[in-house]
């Protein structure tokens, strides 16, 4: 082989412009590479894609599915499919035949006795047929809707999984069966024997392992918090091997299947429709983990055959299927686990569990250090059957109807499709560049496609290629949101490239920016005692008229002590905030304008900002209605060219700092009555607010003369009842409509 190649450049293709949001796609884990789709090539557990063991189509049955499959003496391969209840032979040089049709729909298991005659179990409300030169006879009728599973003691001793009432029946050679025991499920999916001869049975819904080792007397070994035990291997040294999934094997099966239209007195057997939900996640990928619905083709003889084959879409995030060791102990380990695909079969192989599932029909090999290893992908809808012949593993599927062997050697071509990446926006393409080991004879070429729909379709682009140099080959694909890539795989003599990282740098579109809203706050703070009090004030103007009760003014006040002026005891601030965000998380930056009702022009507060709020002195505009402008740009993180900016204009806010000018008039007395009426005025805002003291005391409301404070300009009226004789104050407050209060006294005589 010749010595690693990798990337150390992800520059852009010529003549772009390198920006700081220039990404990367890589792939190069096990994780990643998963949900591609795999033709001809495997994925190793450390994560690294070469060519797969040859894999040879041995029977295509040109039926929906293969439902079991059993090697007779001399290395002769029996299937049984369905939806049409036909058993095909496949001899050793490859020849494939039917070798017997049921009467009914589905067949379901087939076995082998020990002086090797095959044993085959049809529904719905089928029997056991023993089987012989292409001949049937009927050996045993169970009286029950489903035969799911057979297995051959070794003294010729016939058990039988059946449903819907979860019995196991034990039959003798010469045909004579009996209920051996009642599991209190609703089936019995799965069969086996153990190292001791000892019955092992897997049953749905509640996902329990049974040992019976007697009529009538059974221990549980294991119940899985999945519903349906699939498959149960024995192991050597006493271990055994089951497969659990969420049930999707049954429900395919059981919707399958219905009653011969010829069988009179009997009702067609109906089943649930299963729900399937297709995530995002799963549109995604190279291959769809949960497939869509196989179309059956119209079963000969009048049988009705429905096409819901489904599987059933469990809960995201929970587990579908998982394997478990159970050791000669009875602890449980669980070996591996997934939330994306659910277990079909169980092989042991090598000393190695060999497994299968419904993601496209794959085969993966387990490690005694519970490493996966994809080996083979069949691309059918489940891998339904596994078993080890002299000649090597065999798979049957269903989706097709075929049956496949992992012949020796690796395959000279082979083809891994990446999952689609997106972008997030219609993106410009850089270089494609991988990590490989490859040599003369073992060779890697990589193809490119876009477009702007989730999976791809026929609005696609062709795939563009070759692309050969490791160290970055430029994509000419077209511009789009959605991108994958394949890599074609060659060897010859046995050899095969590895891959073990793939990248691709892309440059997205550019999208603006986007401002929310804008928030203006009117603030205040404790002024320092040693400031000196703005030119406007905030609180009182006054207007002082003093009267007595000769109708004369007051004499003058003394001039001989110096008032003491107070400080201003808050400064005004506005402050102004705002929300915006960037689809592409770029940083931005923020230019914050104004302008006055009347205006024409933005004036510029401050531009280059990065924080999303900003002060300033309420006092550096005067009185009246603003609008406040938020650009936003995401300049920081794009080239000049490319960068974008969106902007939002505020609500008008009203500024007023000006208190209202309160002006009293002359009190008019009638005896121990007196009225005052004053008058309030503001430039910015109506008048809202209108108040007397009297001689300091609490706050009472003062009437409009017209009965309503409704505009900038109001005439108030204050009545004061049985005033006793003396000097009285009378302070009058008016407030505007942004809280500026102004003040007027009358002293009273």
């Amino acid at each position: 082989m010749k010595p690693w190649v990798c990337l150390l450049s992800l520059l852009c293709a010529g003549g772009w412009a390198e920006a700081a949001s220039t990404t990367t796609w890589e792939m190069n884990n096990y994780r990643d590479f998963i949900r591609g789709r795999f033709t001809g090539v495997s994925l190793s557990r450390e994560g690294r894609l070469a060519l797969a063991p040859k894999l040879e189509t041995v029977l295509d049955s040109d039926q929906p599915v293969v439902w079991s499959i059993v090697e007779a003496p001399g290395g002769t391969l029996f299937a049984a499919t369905g939806h049409r209840g036909r058993v095909y032979r496949i001899g050793k040089d490859g020849a494939a035949s039917v070798y017997w049709t049921a009467d009914e729909p589905e067949v379901f298991a087939l076995a082998v006795s020990p002086s090797g005659v095959l044993y085959a179990a049809t529904s719905p409300n089928g029997k056991i047929y023993r089987l012989e030169g292409g001949k049937a006879a009927e050996f045993f009728s169970p009286r029950v809707t489903y035969i799911w599973s057979l297995a051959f003691a070794k003294d010729g001793t016939l058990f039988a999984g059946t449903g819907d009432r979860g019995q196991v029946f034990r039959i003798d050679p010469a045909g004579k069966g009996e209920v051996y025991y009642e599991t209190g499920q609703a089936h019995v999916t799965s069969l086996a024997l153990d190292a001791q001869g000892r019955l092992l049975a897997g049953t749905e819904p509640n996902g329990i392992l049974y040992r019976i080792e007697a009529k009538n007397k059974a221990f549980v070994l294991y119940d899985a918090n999945l519903p349906e035990i699939r498959s149960i291997v024995s192991g050597p040294g006493g271990v055994i091997y089951a497969a659990a999934q969420g049930g999707a094997g049954l429900r395919r099966a059981v919707a399958g299947v219905t009653t011969p239209a010829s069988a009179a007195g009997t009702a067609q057997v109906t089943a649930p429709t299963p729900t399937v939900t297709v995530t995002e996640e799963d549109m995604q990928g190279g291959i769809e983990l949960n497939p869509p619905a196989e179309q059956a083709k119209p079963a000969a003889g009048g049988t009705q055959v429905s096409a819901q084959f489904t599987p059933v879409s469990e809960f995201p995030g929970v587990e579908k299927s998982a394997l478990y060791k159970i050791l000669p102990d009875n602890t449980v380990e669980t070996i591996w686990s997934s939330k994306d695909e659910n277990v079909y079969d169980l092989a042991l192989a090598g000393g190695q569990v060999h497994f299968s599932t419904d993601a496209r029909g794959r085969i993966y090999r387990l490690t005694a250090d519970g490493k996966v290893t994809l080996l083979a992908q069949t691309n059918e809808g489940e891998a339904t059957r596994l078993l080890l012949t002299a000649a090597g593993l065999v798979a049957a599927t269903g989706g097709g109807g075929k049956v496949y062997r992992l012949a020796e050697g690796l395959s000279a071509t082979g083809v891994y499709e990446s999952p689609v990446h997106d972008a997030g926006a219609v993106a410009r393409w850089g270089r494609l560049s991988w990590l490989a080991e490859q040599s003369r004879n073992a060779r890697l070429a990589f193809w490119v496609r876009t477009g702007n729909s989730m999976r791809p379709d026929a609005t696609w682009s062709e795939w563009t290629g070759p692309l050969t140099d490791p160290n970055g080959s430029e994509v000419r694909a077209p511009n789009a949101r959605y991108v994958q890539w394949k890599a074609e795989f060659s060897g010859e003599g046995g050899s095969t490239p590895v891959l073990d990282s793939v990248t691709l740098a892309y440059l997205p579109q550019n999208t603006p920016p986007a401002v929310r809203n804008i928030t203006v706050t009117n603030l205040t703070s404790a002024a320092p005692a040693s400031s000196k009090p703005p030119s406007t004030q905030a609180v009182t103007s006054s207007y002082t008229v003093t009267v007595t009760d000769t109708g004369e003014a007051a004499p003058p006040t003394s001039a001989g002590t110096p008032t003491q002026t107070l400080a201003r005891s808050a400064l005004r601030q506005l402050q102004i905030t705002w929300q915006a965000d960037d689809p592409d998380n770029d940083r931005l930056e923020y230019a914050l304008e104004f302008r006055g009702e009347g205006e024409r022009e933005w004036k510029l507060i401050k531009d280059r900002l990065r924080e999303n709020t900003y002060l300033i002195d309420a006092d550096v505009l005067a009185d009246g209605r603003y609008l406040f402008r938020v650009k936003a740009s995401d300049a920081p993180d794009n080239a000049p060219g490319a960068a974008k900016e969106a902007d939002l204009v505020s609500a008008p806010v009203l500024l007023d700092n000006t208190p209202p000018a309160v002006i009293a008039g002359a009190p008019k007395k009638d005896g121990r009555r007196v009225v005052i009426e004053f008058e309030a005025s503001d430039a910015a805002s109506s008048i809202r607010r209108a108040e007397y003291s009297l001689n300091a005391g609490h706050w009472a409301p003062a009437e409009a003369v017209d009965g309503i404070l409704d505009s900038p300009r109001e005439r108030l009226r204050v009545t004061l009842e049985d005033l006793p004789p003396g000097e009285h104050l009378v302070t009058i407050r008016a407030y505007d409509a942004a809280g500026n209060a102004g003040l007027a006294k009358v002293i009273l005589r």
